[in-house]
């Protein structure tokens, strides 16, 4: 509803400013991205913003346009006039029900220096501006430095000091080299250097200077262990997990992916490349294996089993998610926030946000087989041993017993006449004939999918007396086939409830039924042959257990059907169950024998063209009476290696597109009009010529021309990784309801040049770490707490709590038990049972053995629903949504876990082991014991009065071991354990536990 002045508002709004005037600045521009819209983003645009459908008394305050435009004989802001301005009135008036912001929007009112801004602003010809964020960066000169008393290192100390000497504060100095070096080592490769590496370090710093600090700073971006410690990172981004989520959160194969971002970032992929690979590696021309893998980022979303839910709605809810990610990790935008109703603050519409999901949409999700060299080799192995058991076995065959078999297969064989089908039809999958009568089945499933096809009978020229369907499995299928189930059920499981036959117009009976082989695998019942014609929709025939094998069942019929007069033969196929159970890869054949026919015991085993030594294999595989013979053979099958999966995206076919719909109010079974796909159109679009797809958004979203945000995203990333915060504090978020960048010029200085520098993340990282600015000593003067408590001017070195797996590494590297293994299955590390065993189904949590249960805290197997307890506590991710930035708490939890969490008292008592073994024999001087352990867990030397500490609660806890208080056994873990031993344990306890130890400074 619009409103109308009144001269009483008029009057006040006069009268307030007249008491306003002495504070007024006319002279002052006033920014409008710095001053004006973050008021107006915060206060304002949530009834009076983007959004159409919400847009509350006809006004809109977000485009100059809006806020402008006649409301029937006066404006909400009038230019260069603030008294005549509507948005002046309702801002200062106490009158209820007017004011504004109103009292329900629950925001304080505007203060008298918001005021102040407002009316000079308009008063200035109220000018609007794009948001900073949308406008492409751009690099401008570093500011001049003069004093010669500061170092500067390169063009970001520029930036920083100049920003510093605004606030009249200098920077402080530079850390000693032993503190230098650890926190190089701690951000660059997630591991803390050891003495020996400190030591030398500050022998060559002191003796070479910037050179020393270059090479220690190369030999850590070389290092294998750079890919780990940024992979972490990343992973936090693509919401990497193990298990699947929900309810029953069951394993998932995904680790390849893991590897392949170590991998790239070891090699410095480019970041566009990098970036490119992950959205749509599989689109980019002869695609490799590694560049399919890549394109696991998008299938790290959840996947629901629970019982009955419809796939497609998880599917929906996985592009929600899929969408939202995006525009996190390469736009820094809410773009979720869109998904019910226009964005209420940034200047994303409804429409937009399903058009972005068009572009992401138009992919299938299969998993494929990862070759791996070693595993290649054990199969070789493997088929020579199955190859030799199989001719034992055959030599064991009884001569009349095979002869009297081969006789029986042979009066019951038939020749069968593969079908070409005529047409296709299906609810909702694409049906394609493939040649030879085979029919694949694509795209997506459904819990009911029904097939039809029609078949042409005329090349026949006797009567059809019976059908046989084949169930043929495939690669391209879950588990290889032959059926499309991929949750809930078996991988690769098919469930077919119902077969009828229409021959003509007549239907068709069926009169017996036989199968090769039959299992349920969820549910009661038998997978009797007979259960596809019964009527009954939940029987029917399943091969569970026996995936990737081809599979056959034989439908007699009650009378024949004479194909001249039928003409065709229509067949149905129903597939019904409590979750996805279509058959994926089937062929249906015809004979006309005039005896009874089954289906063979082995499909691929014709007894009237097979060779013997094939026939002779299949006896003995079937035949009753060897059953104990091929024991060994089944064996060796059941322990045939088999290459690692992983999940990955693959575009459809052109025919084939998946249709993207506006979904009102976000909700799945409101999918409305059709959108186009397209990227939000306050960006510039996708390039002339450029096809609407995946492949192209990829590019787009690294194309620094279109895409303003990507660069700057990435370099605030890592800009936040190395300093606790980003130069904009909101990593993910760069909208119009961010904090404006604490220093813009150098953000974007850092986005232009991180592109000129061929979007090589090494020499970004390479460049935070040799600034002056980052080497700065982080200890905190009483007046620099009080001016800068979040160093957001950069006065200070870096000091923050260590992520969770780098406070576990480090414990591990310490105690010289961390495994130097690359890549790999995830692992599973000591912890608490109970912890897993609260998830559905209670899994069980078996410590690995040997190394592995030392590996790196990247490859800790990740339960989304049962998170590794000790990360959780130290602020891990739980795989569940994509996360920009982790919370960094201070919490008790965290004490009591380094200091009694088995995983922390082992690591423990290996470096008290490690650290006494290392000196020599015995006797050592305690202050030279207690300066090992302290250096090897802090790094520094530590200082007289820490070393008397140390040596005094050794002192106090041998004295409770000796006296039998304390048993070494218990502290130690070892029968063997001396008093000694247990004692620098629990030193050793107290070192990492030391805020200290969990703290980079």
């Amino acid at each position: 509803m619009k409103t109308s002045p009144s001269s009483l508002r008029t009057f006040a709004l006069t009268g307030t400013i007249a008491l306003l005037a002495p504070s007024l600045r006319a002279e002052e521009p006033v920014d409008f991205s710095r001053d004006i819209r973050p008021i107006l983003s915060d206060r304002c645009f949530k009834c009076h913003g983007f959004d159409d459908e919400t847009r509350e008394a006809d006004l809109g305050l977000h485009t100059f346009e809006f806020a402008t435009e006649d409301l029937g004989g006066y404006q909400a802001i009038k230019p260069g006039d603030p008294d005549a301005s509507e948005i002046m009135v309702r801002m200062m008036t106490d009158d209820p029900d007017d004011v504004m912001p109103p009292a329900k929007a629950n925001k304080p009112r505007l203060s008298p220096e918001e005021l102040d801004l407002f009316r000079r602003w308009i008063a200035q010809g109220a000018k609007y501006q794009q948001h900073w964020a949308f406008e492409n960066p751009v690099q401008a000169d570093p500011p001049k430095v003069t004093d010669p008393k500061v170092a500067v290192r390169n063009p970001i100390d520029q930036f920083v000091l100049a920003r510093l000497a605004g606030e009249n504060l200098s920077p402080s100095p530079e850390a000693e080299p032993h503190t230098l070096i650890r926190r190089l080592s701690l951000d660059l490769i997630g591991l803390p250097p050891t003495p020996e590496e400190a030591d030398a370090f500050a022998r060559a710093y002191a003796a070479e200077g910037e050179a020393a600090y270059s090479a220690a700073v190369d030999r850590l971006l070389d290092s294998k262990h750079y890919g780990e410690r940024w992979a972490r990172k990343w992973l936090d981004l693509a919401r990497y997990a193990d298990t699947n989520g929900y309810e029953k959160d069951r394993p998932r194969s995904i680790w390849p992916y893991r590897d392949w971002v170590i991998d790239a970032l070891n090699a410095d992929m480019p970041y566009d490349r990098f970036s490119i690979e992950q959205l749509a590696g599989d689109m980019l021309p002869d695609a490799t294996v590694d560049q399919r893998i890549a394109t696991g980022f998008h299938r790290n979303t959840m996947l629901n089993e629970e019982g009955g839910i419809d796939p497609l709605e998880y599917r929906y809810y996985a592009m929600v998610d899929r969408v939202a990610t995006t525009g996190t990790v390469w736009m820094g935008l809410t773009i979720g926030c869109a998904q019910c109703h226009t964005h209420k603050y940034d200047p994303i519409t409804h429409v937009d946000y399903y058009a972005m999901m068009a572009l992401l949409n138009n992919a299938d999700e299969p998993a494929i087989a990862v070759p791996d060299p070693e595993v290649a080799a054990k199969q070789a192995t493997s088929e020579k041993q199955i190859a030799k058991a199989e001719a034992e076995l055959i030599g064991k065959i009884d001569p009349a017993k095979y002869d009297a078999w081969l006789a029986e297969q042979k009066a019951k064989a038939a020749t069968w006449i593969a079908l070409e089908p005529a047409t296709l039809e299906s609810n909702l999958p694409r049906l394609e004939h493939e040649g030879d009568g085979v029919v694949f089945a694509s795209g997506d499933f459904t819990k009911r999918d029904v097939f039809t096809l029609t078949y042409d009978l005329s090349k026949i020229d006797q009567p059809i007396t019976a059908l046989r369907l084949e169930a043929l499995p495939d690669e391209r299928l879950p588990a290889n086939g032959p059926g499309a189930a991929y949750y809930e059920g078996r991988s690769g499981d098919f469930f077919l409830s119902e077969v009828k036959a229409v021959a003509g117009d007549e239907a068709v009976a069926f009169s017996g039924a036989s199968n090769d082989f039959g299992k349920i695998y969820i549910g009661n019942g038998s997978a009797a042959a007979e259960n596809v014609y019964d009527g009954n929709g939940s029987t029917g025939w399943s091969t569970a257990t026996g995936e990737g094998k081809p599979h056959e069942l034989v439908l007699n019929l009650a009378a024949p059907i004479d194909p001249a007069k039928a003409g065709k033969l229509e067949i149905e196929l129903l597939f019904e169950r409590h979750f996805v159970a279509a058959l994926g890869k089937f062929r249906l054949a015809a004979t006309t024998s005039t005896h009874p026919v089954a289906a063979r015991a082995l499909p691929p085993v014709d007894p009237l063209t097979a060779p013997d030594q094939d026939l002779r294999l299949a006896y003995a595989r079937t035949a009753p009476e060897m059953a104990e013979d091929r024991k060994p053979l089944a064996a060796l099958e059941n322990r045939r290696p088999e290459f690692p999966t992983t999940l990955v995206m693959q575009e459809r076919p052109a025919d084939n597109p998946r249709p993207t719909h506006v979904h009102h109010r976000g909700e799945y079974l409101k999918a409305e009009e059709e959108v186009a796909p397209a990227v939000p159109r306050v960006f510039p679009p996708l390039p002339e010529g450029a096809p609407a797809n995946r492949l192209s958004f990829a590019k787009w979203l690294v194309d620094p021309e279109r895409n303003p945000l990507a660069a700057r995203v990435a370099v605030n990333r890592a800009w936040h990784a190395f300093f606790g915060r980003g130069l904009v504090a909101t990593a993910g978020d760069f909208g119009l309801q961010s904090d404006l960048p604490s220093h813009p010029e150098l953000l974007d200085w850092l986005a232009v040049e991180f592109v000129k520098r061929g979007w090589s993340m090494k020499e970004l990282h390479r460049l935070i770490v040799t600034s002056a600015t980052y080497r700065q000593d982080s200890s905190v003067t009483p007046s620099l707490i009080q001016r800068d408590p979040g160093n957001v001017l950069l006065a200070r070195g870096p000091r923050f709590r260590l992520d969770a797996e780098i406070v576990r590494d480090s414990a591990l590297a310490a105690s010289d038990l961390l495994s130097e293994k690359l890549g790999g299955p995830s692992v599973y590390p000591p912890q608490p049972s109970s912890v897993s065993e609260a998830a559905y189904g209670s899994p069980k949590w078996k410590p690995s053995p040997g190394e592995d249960r030392y590996r790196r805290s990247l490859y800790t197997f990740a339960k989304r629903t049962a998170p590794f307890a000790a990360f959780l506590t130290f602020d891990g991710p739980t795989g569940e949504a994509c996360i920009a930035q982790r919370e960094v708490s201070n919490t008790p939890l965290q004490a009591l876990t380094l200091m009694n969490d088995g995983m922390f008292t082992e690591a423990a008592a290996a470096l008290a082991d490690s650290t006494l073994s290392g000196l020599g024999p015995d006797p050592v001087e305690s202050k030279r014991i207690a300066a090992e352990l302290f250096r090897r867990v802090l790094t520094r030397e530590p200082d007289q009065s820490e070393l008397t500490d140390l040596v005094n609660y050794y002192e106090g806890q041998l004295a409770r071991l000796e006296s039998g208080e304390l048993a070494p056994e218990k502290i130690a873990g070892e029968k063997t354990t001396t008093a000694a031993h247990a004692a620098w344990a629990m030193v050793a306890r107290v070192l990492l536990n030391l805020d200290e130890a969990v703290t980079k400074g």
